[in-house]
């Protein structure tokens, strides 16, 4: 059917409470956020206008943010290595497994785990020896004692630590968007390659890459706004502690508003989360802009 041909009341009745819905649950929250980042407001009592000082505090004094913002962007730089290690392991399937089915969905397995049993697992994985951690005792065992650590305990690699975890849980679920991007490339294609003598990895380099560039894009745009708002394996694993040192954005701004009871300035850090996720979502899209134009 053409869509020129269906009455623009009939797409009212159709798209409007959709609409409706998700500018409710998504933008309106945003807008109120923005209102009261405006705001020094602890939730119950009056507002009161103080300008742009939340800001101003934002960037400028709180000792906590900037370090935040930091674990936060070694976040996304891993989840970035990540995406490249589900494309050459969906290729791998592709390749070499004759039903890669069952592979893909135990690697995806972890991906619909809650995150609370994600976490509490991998916190006995990581307990010290004495409290039967698995890792430290298999590195005892095999004579690398000195490589045992209190791992969620050191602030120097507690970050690094969670950070495995999630990109660990997650592999699985960009495996699955890469592995049935190239599913999707018409197996025609590697036919006449493999008449021009184009097999194996220069098959991959000159055809599966290429076409699987907008599957990619996906898969990295998801990758790295899921680790800028990443909070709940942080909770689970941490708190944000020892200290502040696996402290992210989102956990900082859960912190300030939710225990500190500072809504006005949770609400600041919530925009500066907003616009940081979408200059990452236009900067991604400007760099695979000109890729896709090539393909097309």
């Amino acid at each position: 059917m053409s869509l020129m041909k269906i009455s623009w009341r009939a797409l009212a009745i159709f798209v409007l409470p959709c609409l409706i819905l998700y500018l409710c649950i998504v933008f309106v929250p945003i807008l109120i956020s923005i209102y009261y980042s405006f705001y020094d407001w602890n939730g119950i009592g009056e507002a009161h206008f103080v300008g742009i000082s939340n800001y101003i505090e934002m960037l400028t004094k709180d000792k906590v943010f900037w370090p935040s913002f930091m674990r936060t962007i070694w976040y996304a730089v891993f989840s970035m290595i990540q995406i490249p290690v589900a494309l050459l392991l969906a290729v791998w399937l592709r390749r070499y497994v004759k039903k890669p089915n069952f592979l893909v969905s135990s690697y995806f397995l972890p991906v619909i785990l809650s995150v609370v049993v994600i976490g509490q697992l991998w916190k006995n994985i990581y307990n010290p020896a004495s409290m039967g951690g698995l890792l430290n005792n298999i590195l005892i065992s095999v004579g690398l004692e000195e490589w045992s650590k209190a791992w969620l305990s050191d602030p120097d690699v507690a970050i690094f630590a969670v950070i495995f975890v999630s990109l660990w849980q997650y592999l699985g679920y960009h495996l699955l968007i890469q592995f049935t991007g190239i599913q999707n490339i018409p197996t025609e294609i590697y036919e006449a390659a493999r008449i021009d003598g184009a097999e194996g990895w220069k098959s991959d380099k000159y055809i599966t890459f290429p076409l699987v560039v907008p599957v990619f894009k996906i898969s990295l745009v998801l990758a790295i706004i899921g680790s800028l708002k990443t909070l709940d394996m942080v909770l689970v694993m941490t708190g944000g502690g020892p200290g502040n040192a696996t402290q992210v954005i989102s956990s900082h701004m859960y912190k300030i508003t939710f225990l500190s009871m500072e809504y006005g300035y949770g609400s600041t850090i919530s925009v500066f989360l907003i616009v940081a996720c979408l200059l990452s979502t236009l900067l991604l899209n400007g760099l695979f802009k000109k890729s896709e134009d090539a393909i097309q």
